[in-house]
């Protein structure tokens, strides 16, 4: 019971630090998108359980990880990223995203996201593709493999077909359009030099420009993580960065591992359960204020 109370009282504050922040920071890694119903790709066991034809085959999710694939087995590297590609067309982001869109567009100093997901569910969400940064790129854009230019482009009708008893794409394969060769998504992997990284950086230059406004105008900043893993921990290391750098409040939300530098606070728990638990206090509040 002490647990549980103490839990509600972190909650608490947590939804105080958000609704009285001037600005929103929405960090996330894989664990925003678990509660949509996407696998947890932490570790070897949850890659495999979501790619039984790939355990079979005696893959690891770093090998499997690595950018070699489309010199080497092009058709194994597409039979991977289409079936991710599909996953993600066909699952629905879960509601937490737009309720936090719904807080995130009340603040006078707008909001922006940070991500490791290569999904597109923010934009699908509703989130301004301009205040978002994919620092491991997008599975919605492509690129060419070699690469023949610096151009990153969107197929509307990308579909790969791939024989998932045997765990390869058929073909037609996806060709880069300025060369007729290979191409491949637009995602950074393991030990990747020929991602381009043009895209990504240019969504960094607006986020830059975003928080140097914050800074500028003395803003209450509220940094929301959601499911950041501490294996690759870019995003929970941006979270604390920029949480030191503008006297910004960090709300860390993790099942696994909410610890939280000093002054922060952390909430062991999924991102949606949390997510509407926070909303929960803000309309009940809206109903005993008569709003």
């Amino acid at each position: 019971m002490k647990t549980l109370m103490k839990l509600k009282d972190t909650i608490k504050r947590a939804a105080d630090i958000i609704e009285e922040a001037d600005a929103l920071l929405i960090t996330a890694g894989a664990g925003m998108g678990v509660d949509s119903g996407l696998p947890d790709f932490r570790g070897d066991e949850g890659f495999q359980k979501a790619y039984p034809a790939i355990a079979k085959l005696g893959i690891s999710f770093a090998e499997m990880a690595n950018p070699r694939w489309f010199d080497h087995q092009p058709k194994l590297a597409w039979a991977y990223y289409g079936l991710r590609l599909k996953m993600y067309q066909n699952t629905e982001p879960h509601a937490g995203y737009t309720t936090l869109l719904e807080i995130a567009e009340k603040k006078q100093g707008s909001y922006f996201v940070f991500t490791s997901n290569v999904d597109g569910h923010f934009q699908r969400a509703g989130f301004s593709d301009r205040r978002i940064v994919e620092c491991q790129g997008s599975i919605h854009h492509l690129q060419c493999v070699k690469p023949c230019s610096r151009d990153i482009w969107v197929d509307e009708h990308l579909n790969v077909n791939v024989n998932e008893k045997i765990f390869q794409a058929e073909e037609p394969l996806p060709v880069c359009k300025h060369c007729n060769q290979l191409a491949r998504p637009n995602v950074l992997t393991v030990g990747d030099w020929n991602w381009i990284s043009d895209r990504t950086d240019a969504q960094d230059a607006r986020f830059e420009a975003w928080l140097k406004t914050i800074a500028d105008r003395g803003w209450d900043l509220a940094i929301v993580e959601i499911g950041a893993g501490s294996t690759v921990a870019t995003v929970r290391y941006t979270s604390e960065r920029i949480a030191q750098t503008t006297n910004g409040k960090l709300i860390r939300i993790n099942p696994h591992n909410e610890h939280v530098p000093l002054g922060h606070i952390g909430i062991p728990l999924r991102g949606l359960d949390t997510i509407m638990e926070i909303d929960d206090i803000f309309q009940t509040k809206k109903k005993l204020l008569g709003n």
